[in-house]
């Protein structure tokens, strides 16, 4: 019986716990983020529109696209807007993704996210209230009692989050509304994207998916946004096609590269040649390993638009993931040069370069030359872009500049969020660097910011340890 108790209260501390932990970051987290230059274009392109009409600076609001096949979205730490792959894959049109992207963005207009955080501290004031009063009916011996009002206390607990949730989705859905308005695209895309997500509901009721469990969705909710946007005068007015025909081409790039060659060439076979199948089937067969059928799509594609980029950009990728290095490299110097702020495309050039080796196996001094400029454009672009930090690493180090490497180093430790790492690497460049230059200026930033941390670690632990000797 006691050992029954135990378990149970232990799992009440781990619901109470987890009410506590969504200011945890993103790599904290370990979601899987996918990067890909056209899609977080695309994505930014869509968005910028819709945060200005909410009044937000778009320089200041990230978007991340997240490898989980469940429709999910959401936003957390402020301005950073997640979406998961497959509530692209579950979207038929721009609209849809229009009034995703609206809603999210009411969040971060109406300061969910540290709102959130707050009800959180309120709800679960009532959940360790009655743990404390659980917890003393049970060693006065009056176990159902104890439990009882442990229960009670998260039923109060889940009782206020849902009606907080409920009223927060309500004035996010309005705000959403607006910013569609303001720019002339109709609402219908929210609303036909909420039913589908009710229908799935209606069928999946025992589990739900996450967007539902975040979003919760009533039809009195639907009636009330419905209403809103089929009053407006762009209600009946069609996606922009240019727009339009930018999604498709996404989802399906999308679609190529997570589910299965079979499941892809099922869905976009041969006999479709638009630009959004050949996309597919180039991800299918570059899974396949068929290398040949994928660079024959590239080619069909770059015919079709000769200056397109992200066309050269993945020809580029096909050909250095079957083994063509030097031919990779081609192509890549194109798309850097149809798309020179693109950040991953940069990285992508500058990688096919550096893995070209000379007859003495080392890279070539030609290359690291090239490769410098490129990979120091990425990272002023992206400074999150750690596969650009590491090969920057990597060409300060190949041309003997050891403080700049570990400079680089540093970075790409505290781009990760690995601040341990990142004061070490800080540190041995700092010492390298005359005091007050850009780069020893740089070097201490990261130190000033990673101390705190570390020090925090180090009580952590030293806490811990203690605790140890006084339970021996």
């Amino acid at each position: 019986m006691k050992l029954y108790l135990t378990k149970a209260i232990a799992i009440l501390f781990v619901i109470a716990l987890a009410t506590t932990s969504m200011s945890l970051s993103v790599k904290a987290q370990g979601l899987s983020i996918l990067r890909d230059a056209e899609t977080e274009a695309f994505l930014r392109r869509i968005g910028t529109p819709i945060f200005q009409a909410a009044r937000l600076t778009p320089e200041n609001i990230n978007i991340y696209l997240v490898n989980d096949k469940s429709i999910n979205a959401f936003v957390t730490g402020g301005q950073n807007i997640f979406f998961h792959s497959g509530l692209l894959m579950r979207m038929d049109n721009v609209d849809e993704l229009f009034g995703v992207m609206a809603h999210e963005t009411g969040h971060i207009s109406g300061g969910h996210s540290v709102r959130t955080r707050e009800a959180f501290g309120k709800a679960s004031g009532y959940s360790i209230a009655s743990m404390v009063l659980g917890v003393a009916a049970i060693l006065a011996g009056s176990a159902d009692a104890g439990i009882a009002a442990m229960m009670a206390g998260q039923q109060m607990t889940m009782g206020s989050m849902l009606t907080y949730s409920r009223n927060q989705e309500a004035t996010t859905d309005q705000a959403g509304a607006s910013y569609l308005e303001k720019n002339n695209i109709s609402g219908k895309g929210l609303i036909t994207f909420f039913k589908k997500l009710q229908e799935q509901e209606f069928i999946y009721s025992a589990n739900r998916n996450p967007y539902m469990r975040t979003h919760p969705l009533t039809q009195d909710r639907i009636s009330r946004l419905e209403y809103v946007v089929t009053t407006s005068e762009n209600y009946n007015k069609p996606p922009n096609q240019d727009l339009n025909n930018q999604f498709l081409r996404i989802r399906a790039k999308l679609e190529g590269y997570i589910n299965g060659p079979f499941y892809t060439l099922k869905k976009y076979p041969l006999s479709d040649q638009s630009i959004p199948a050949k996309y597919a089937r180039i991800y299918a067969y570059h899974r396949a390993l068929e290398w040949d059928k994928a660079l024959a799509e590239v080619e069909d594609l770059i015919k079709i638009e000769p200056e397109n980029p992200y066309f050269y950009e993945i020809k580029g990728q096909v050909l250095f993931e079957s083994g063509k290095l030097e031919e990779a490299a081609a192509p890549l110097k194109k798309a850097t040069k149809l798309a020179p702020n693109e950040a991953l495309i940069l990285t992508a050039y500058a990688q096919a370069l550096l893995s070209v080796e000379g007859k003495d196996g080392l890279i070539k001094k030609n290359n690291l030359q090239l490769a410098l400029p490129l990979l120091k454009d990425a990272t002023r672009l992206d400074n999150e872009n750690t596969f650009a930090w590491y090969n920057l690493a990597k060409v300060y180090s190949a041309l003997d500049d050891k403080p700049k490497a570990s400079l680089a180093t540093a970075e790409r430790f505290f781009s990760m969020g690995a601040l341990q790492q990142a004061d070490y690497h800080a540190n041995m460049a700092k010492k390298e660097f005359r005091e007050g230059t850009i780069d020893w200026l740089r070097a201490e930033d990261i130190i000033l910011i990673s101390q705190p941390y570390l020090e925090k670690m180090r009580n952590s632990k030293r806490r811990s340890s203690r605790r140890r000797v006084l339970q021996e």
